[in-house]
């Protein structure tokens, strides 16, 4: 299948470099946490509200690392505050008495388990060399690159599928625009496209919500009113998950059908393990595709 053969090429040649280059960005981050708390022997309240996106590394510095949910389970906080943390967030609601007694308990959890074989200079509270305050952000990062090793293969993976349908629609003479100037999806101006764009549907008759699209392109000889062929980005290393999720194309087509009629066009770009039961339960819901080792089959559409 040249789609997987394809997939695994790009995963041969270039998963590597992409992950030495966040690990690197990682160390770099857990060192400077490091020297920001002199080493871990002063993390407080204060040092986790300046950077609560440094949880994350507080959770892989522990022995053994600990996951966000159970985290929240010992320290007897909510998932929503820890995970809120991490993306760089403090709740804006939370009166500041509870906040600094929910990171006061994390801080307690952390303290208890912090790994003392990679950071021996905890036992008795000492500074460490330059070698071992490395040494310690080296196998902490480690341990947090492969706790995100997929989402970090599968963002790059995005990136360079956007990026190949943005070559390819620029080529053929497609203009760019920002999906923020873009009131109304319909009303797309012919011949553009958009990235990550936000595309209105109904759930029911008084709910709306966005859904998140990688890809609008209205085809330049359309009509003012026509829908844009809407395209998303999808790649898999393997066969189990593509036929796990293959529910959620469908889910969305359905959405989309409801809000704008039988004769939206929604299409996959797919890359990697699809196999014959996946692509057929795609079908079935009227929801075509385009492999991208074949990206020249987009003219297909009539762009």
């Amino acid at each position: 299948m040249q789609s997987v053969k394809y997939y695994n090429e790009w995963f041969m040649n270039f998963a590597p470099a992409t992950y030495i280059e966040a690990r690197s960005n990682a160390i770099e981050r857990v060192d400077e946490m490091l020297q920001a708390t002199d080493s871990f022997n002063q993390l407080s309240v204060q040092s986790l509200k300046d950077m609560p996106d440094s949880l994350a590394i507080l959770r892989m510095s522990t022995t053994p690392p600990i996951a966000r949910d159970r985290l929240a389970g010992l320290a007897g906080v909510s998932r929503v505050f820890v995970k809120s943390m991490e993306s760089g967030q403090l709740p804006p609601r939370m009166q500041e008495n509870m906040l600094q007694s929910s990171i006061a308990k994390i801080l307690e959890i952390v303290n208890r388990l912090l790994d003392r074989e990679i950071m021996p200079w905890l036992k008795d509270r000492k500074t460490p060399t330059e070698k071992e305050r490395l040494l310690a952000a080296s196998i902490i990062a480690d341990r947090l690159c492969g706790s995100l090793a997929d989402p970090i293969i599968r963002n790059e993976q995005e990136r360079r599928q956007l990026q190949s349908i943005k070559e390819y629609l620029l080529a053929k003479g497609y203009k760019q625009v920002d999906p923020k100037e873009i009131d109304d999806t319909v009303l797309m101006q012919a011949g553009t496209f958009a990235v990550h764009m936000n595309v209105p549907v109904r759930i029911s008759e008084s709910q709306e919500v966005k859904m998140p699209v990688d890809v609008a392109v209205k085809r330049r000889n359309a009509r003012g009113v026509e829908m844009p062929i809407l395209i998303e980005c999808k790649s898999a290393g393997d066969f189990t998950n593509t036929n796990k999720r293959r529910k959620e194309e469908a889910t969305k087509m359905g959405q989309l059908r409801g809000t704008y009629g039988n004769g939206v066009e929604f299409v996959q770009f797919l890359c990697g393990y699809f196999d014959s039961g996946y692509l057929g339960y795609e079908a079935a819901e009227g929801i075509d595709w385009v492999w991208e080792h074949r990206i020249d089959d987009f003219a297909k559409l009539d762009l």
